[in-house]
């Protein structure tokens, strides 16, 4: 076969659905600027993958689009409950296990009878850094695309000095209820004054050896050897922290809103004929219900992919939705409520009817670009913030895992749309919030600030914004540079 000349790029993406995603997206915004793109994702997702007939058909690819799979260690019996979330033995699965395959895969396509072109350069998840041993040794570009926040990756790598301090992790269980994480922490260079209960979830242990504690350390600091850093964010957004960043690391690129970039991509290109890699089917029947719907009526809610709620915290929620007599679209995705089999009552059914529409998945950016949603109850995950952003729609925030605490702290203190739930969840709080973002003085003001940062975002992300400038700088700079 005979190989394209094109310039040859092959993305990693880390083991969840939100990472891999994200990393289409810029995939994608790659692949029409005129390379040959290998997607890669871990055994352990990609059979996960299969199982879904949408996803199945994006698998196929195109001729310069190829999707590629690498061992990662897990086993597939791990796959017998597909909706449990077990990070920790994913992470150290995906650590310990995908480095060599990872190579493997690179000097294969290396190979002159391969029928694709040579690598010309690496873009690795900045939560997948296995892959710099292979780029190393093969002295190919390895740029990191960090799929977080800036403010949630620096979070990230300022615990290394916490840590080195002796403010975490916690000196006892007893730090998580006596007033321990309301303690305010220094000043960091580029950050806002902090509690401790905005920074990552991963602080919440005593264990110095907590598995996901040290992987976020680690990956962060090893950003230092990576060719240049991407962040799906934009400079109005996050300037302080990315000046911060750019003190400190390689080349530092602000590429976003990846959701809005995406949408410039010419509708020539073949790549707009698939769509997205999703574990669980898209209800496009929403869509319907909500054209159905008042101008910013209805609120939708979704807590992303890796939230875990136990059955009280769901039923508070329910109540609080259902007591507001507010219209909502609500996502309720398999194992959302670990081992729960009927998650709401029927009186809950009776009493939102009309009003409601459950689903278990649904195409979040065509919703909440939807004239109907004027607001968002979330898990404040980078993408369903920067997908808010880009939609002008204000939140309230229950942040759960990761960099979440420490986004829904800009969005509420520094970007000034959002409101928190307590993370004792209450029904009454969540009807109070509901009712003050929906119709509401303080939900009319955050509207207003949502609109403006939506028009920056855009701004950002349009031909000639600056996004779009730093995506050509990129390239040119890094990716095709001789």
């Amino acid at each position: 076969m005979e190989r394209s000349t094109k310039a040859h790029l092959v993305c990693m993406a880390a083991p969840g659905q939100g990472h891999i995603n994200s990393m289409l997206n810029l995939a994608k915004i790659l692949h029409s600027k005129g390379f040959f793109v290998t997607f890669v994702n871990t055994e352990f997702v990609h059979r996960r993958f299969l199982k879904n007939p949408e996803s199945l058909a994006s698998l196929d690819g195109l001729p310069d689009f190829c999707f590629a799979s690498i061992p990662d260690g897990m086993s597939p019996s791990n796959d017998s409950d597909e909706h449990k979330q077990d990070i920790p033995n994913l992470v150290l699965a995906t650590k310990n296990n995908c480095s060599a395959p990872f190579l493997k895969l690179l000097s294969a396509m290396n190979d002159p009878n391969s029928g694709v072109p040579p690598v010309n350069c690496v873009i690795s998840d900045s939560f997948a850094s296995f892959t710099l041993d292979a780029t190393t040794k093969l002295g190919i570009p390895n740029v990191f695309y960090c799929p977080c926040s800036v403010c949630g990756f620096m979070d990230f790598y300022y615990c290394k000095e916490l840590m080195e301090r002796g403010i975490i992790p916690l000196k006892s269980e007893d730090d998580l209820t006596n007033g321990y994480l309301d303690t305010v922490i220094d000043r960091r260079p580029g950050m806002i004054e902090v509690r401790m209960r905005d920074l990552t979830s991963f602080v919440r242990t005593t264990n110095r050896e907590d598995i996901l504690l040290n992987f976020i350390i680690d990956e962060t600091h090893a950003s230092h050897q990576a060719t240049a850093i991407i962040f799906n964010s934009f400079s109005e957004l996050e300037s302080p922290l990315l000046d911060a960043c750019s003190s400190m690391l390689p080349s530092v690129f602000d590429i976003g809103p990846m959701c809005l970039l995406s949408q410039y991509i010419s509708n020539d290109s073949s790549i707009t004929s698939f769509g997205r890699l999703n574990l669980w089917k898209e209800d496009l029947g929403c869509l319907e219900w909500l054209d159905e719907k008042e101008p910013g009526s209805v609120l939708y809610v979704n807590f992303g992919s890796m939230a875990n709620l136990t059955s009280k915290q769901l039923l508070e929620f329910a109540w609080g939705l259902a007591n507001s007599a507010c219209p909502f679209l609500w996502a309720i995705r398999p194992g959302l409520v670990e081992g729960a089999t009927t998650l709401l009552p029927q009186e809950f059914s009776e009493m939102t009817k009309g009003r409601s529409f459950i689903t278990s998945w649904c195409p979040q950016q065509r919703v909440l670009s939807h004239a109907a949603v004027g607001g968002f109850l979330t898990h404040c995950g980078w993408n369903s913030t920067t997908e808010s952003i880009s939609a002008g729609v204000p939140m309230i925030c229950w942040p759960f895992f990761g960099d979440q605490q420490i986004n829904c702290r800009y969005i509420c203190s520094v970007w000034g749309i959002g409101m928190e739930i307590n993370e004792d969840v209450k029904r009454e709080e969540v009807a109070r919030l509901i009712e003050k973002l929906m119709r509401g003085q303080k939900g009319k003001e955050m509207k207003k600030k949502a609109m403006e940062w939506k028009e920056k975002a855009f701004e950002a992300a349009k031909p000639g914004g600056g996004s779009w400038i730093n995506l050509e700088r990129l390239i040119k700079e890094i990716i095709t540079k001789e």
